[in-house]
């Protein structure tokens, strides 16, 4: 029996990225006209921004991170797409991470979010300019919530 393919080079779950975020924000969510199995390769190795997607579970889990996204939470793939959402986020902060996402799920997305993050080893860290949008389908299916997050500081 074959594996599946890993969601950072599916090119349905790309399209269901890239389509979503474009639908709901109106804008691309790669910067360059390419083809999606190129794209989805780009947004994953080389994007200078973190992406990430957590699904629909009542304590969603990542799905996806990019690999930004991996670097600077200090996490592996292996280790990023088994990691409860939450922990993303101090205890303190739950609750305002919390909130956030509720009114995402509202409106089906916000920009210009900010907020403390923690990676693997404990440190915390600042996300600016976040823009979080429900993964949803050309049918209007739920399959989670994803993040790009443009820029961070050490604090």
């Amino acid at each position: 029996m074959s594996q599946p393919i890993p969601l950072h080079s599916d090119p349905a779950f790309y399209q269901l990225l890239a389509d979503s975020y474009a639908r709901l924000l109106g804008r691309p969510l790669v910067p360059n006209a390419m083809s999606v199995t190129d794209a989805a390769a780009w947004l994953y190795e080389r994007a200078p921004f973190a992406v990430l997607a957590h699904n629909v579970d009542p304590d969603p889990v990542f799905i996806y991170g990019n690999k930004a996204a991996q670097q600077r939470f200090g996490y592996s793939w292996d280790e990023i797409t088994h990691l409860p959402s939450r922990l993303s986020a101090e205890a303190p902060n739950r609750e305002e991470r919390q909130q956030f996402l509720e009114r995402v799920r509202r409106l089906g997305y916000e920009t210009g979010y900010k907020g403390v993050r923690i990676t693997k080893s404990g440190e915390r860290f600042m996300i600016e300019e976040a823009t979080l949008w429900q993964l949803l389908d050309a049918e209007g299916k739920l399959h989670g919530q994803a993040v790009v997050i443009p820029r961070t500081r050490d604090i």
